[in-house]
């Protein structure tokens, strides 16, 4: 990781730096925002941050009584959430959860089967729901925990856990629709506490904050730190926003951070490190679950990870709000890019929509340059004989060679589908999107020992269109391809 000084060096052109500068005057100007921080990351480093508004001392919690700087917290919100679900996912990794496995299996849930409880049946329900859907917020919980509005409120009303829950903890059924529940990943929290044995906060520290060097994200706000307000809708007026310690909710919001470190966790969240988790399970965090509602196309859900189609990209994150602040974090893995934006305020700017502006300004005027080609130090001769076209009845799509052994199949002609496979240890591969995503694939070899075909899903693949030699479903004329 870049050390501060080091991000700075990487500056963007002068002009994207003035539309950057722009963007943020306008949103806190327009959205009448006490103070805003924004920040830009490529390739790993924070090539541009931004600071507006702040001049009262109050609204801005600089180190003097100024305006804030990348190293001032505000509230994130809902990003909680994000952490979260890496300290799941690096459980399951591990090999002590699977995502399908129903939370009463690792969490005595109150009212679930064997423990007494006022929810229930509806215990019943929560208990099954699983850890996947829980991530999803597909699991049909409740949007809410019972009580006052949480967020504004101590959480030593609500001490454990069966105190979370109100009359009706599942509103719909399991699996069905994407529901966002600030109950369900307070549950998760909870879940991380007891395969872990400690307090889901210093796992976190432990297993994520400290590595990724986000010294300064932590449960309760550690000055400098901006205060919370909200501003009056027909007024040039402000009002504070109480600060409460939420307790058992605090996983699903509770977290405070800077700039500086949600930049260090933007890097992370497109590329992955091994001492945290791999490529491969952000990736995974990153496919939809559910899909949207119609009304909302152009958003869905992953693992603990929003999805949003802006600017004709696809962006990756969590936005977040509490009383008094609002927070986004956006990537964009394939372009190397993402951005962050923080405000002290209740509302006022859709805060996701600025960080994506933010992201596809640089994207738009700085596009990433490609990673440069290198040939393979080695290639296998066998797998080098499996490259090139094959045919699907009579359609074409070409079969291609990646690193570590990954295989890509690409349609010829550009219509088709295509999807890249992982190599498993059994010499067989598995899709990893599109509509192989999951389905293995096999070589398929006669009694010679020859390549007969490739077999995806039972799809049957053949080096000629229709080859006769080849155990075709159906069969192949004995005539062959003729006129008319």
């Amino acid at each position: 990781m870049a050390t501060d000084s080091e991000e700075q060096d990487a500056a963007l052109l002068p002009g994207t730096r003035r539309a950057l500068d722009h963007r943020l005057a306008v949103a806190q100007a327009e959205g009448r925002v006490p103070s805003a921080v924004a920040a830009v990351v490529r390739d790993g480093r924070t090539v541009w941050t931004g600071v507006r508004g702040g001049e009262v001392a109050e609204a801005g919690g600089g180190p003097e009584g100024g305006g804030p700087t990348p190293g001032t917290q505000y509230r994130i919100g809902s990003i909680t959430k994000t952490l979260v679900a890496v300290l799941v996912m690096r459980l399951r990794d591990e090999g002590l959860l699977d995502l399908s496995d129903p939370l009463g299996r690792h969490l005595e849930v109150p009212g679930g089967p064997g423990t007494p409880g006022a929810a229930g049946a509806s215990g019943e329900e929560v208990a099954s729901a699983t850890v996947a859907q829980l991530l999803s917020h597909s699991g049909g919980l409740a949007a809410e925990p019972r009580g006052p509005w949480w967020e504004r409120t101590p959480g030593d009303l609500r001490p454990g856990t069966a105190d979370l829950f109100g009359e009706r903890p599942v509103r719909h059924p399991a699996g069905r629709l994407h529901h966002y529940s600030n109950l369900g990943y307070a549950l998760l929290g909870s879940l991380v506490e007891r395969l872990r044995g400690a307090p889901w906060d210093e796992v976190l520290r432990e297993e994520v904050l400290r590595p990724l060097g986000m010294e300064r994200t932590t449960p309760l706000p550690e000055e400098p730190y901006a205060r919370g307000w909200a501003v009056h809708p027909w007024a040039d007026a402000v009002l504070p926003e109480p600060l409460a310690d939420t307790g058992r909710m605090a996983p699903a919001g509770q977290l405070w951070s800077t700039a500086g470190d949600l930049c260090r966790f933007a890097a992370f969240l497109s590329a992955g490190d091994d001492r945290v988790l791999g490529a491969g399970s952000l990736a995974e965090m990153r496919t939809p679950a559910v899909a949207p509602e119609a009304s909302d196309g152009d958003r869905t859900y992953g693992l603990g990870v929003q999805l949003v189609r802006s600017g004709g990209r696809l962006l990756a994150g969590h936005t977040g709000s509490m009383p008094g602040f609002l927070a986004a974090v956006w990537t964009a893995p394939d372009e190397r890019l993402a951005s962050v934006a923080l405000l002290n305020a209740t509302a006022g700017t859709a805060v996701g929509g600025l960080a994506a502006d933010l992201l596809t300004t640089v994207a738009e005027r700085e596009p990433s340059f490609p990673a440069p080609w290198r040939p393979r130090s080695a290639a296998d001769p066998e797998l080098l004989a499996l490259t090139g076209p094959w045919y699907w009845g009579p359609s074409g799509v070409a079969l291609r060679l990646r690193e570590g052994r990954a295989l890509e199949l690409v349609p010829l002609g550009g219509a088709g589908r295509a999807s890249r496979f992982r190599p498993e240890e059994d010499d067989t591969w598995t899709g990893l999107d599109g509509y192989y995503a999951g389905e293995t694939l096999r070589v398929v070899r006669g009694a010679d020992g020859a390549v007969s075909h490739l077999d995806l899903g039972t799809f049957v693949f053949t080096r000629h269109p229709y080859d006769p030699q080849a155990p075709v479903p159906g069969g192949v004329d004995p005539r062959g391809w003729r006129a008319g």
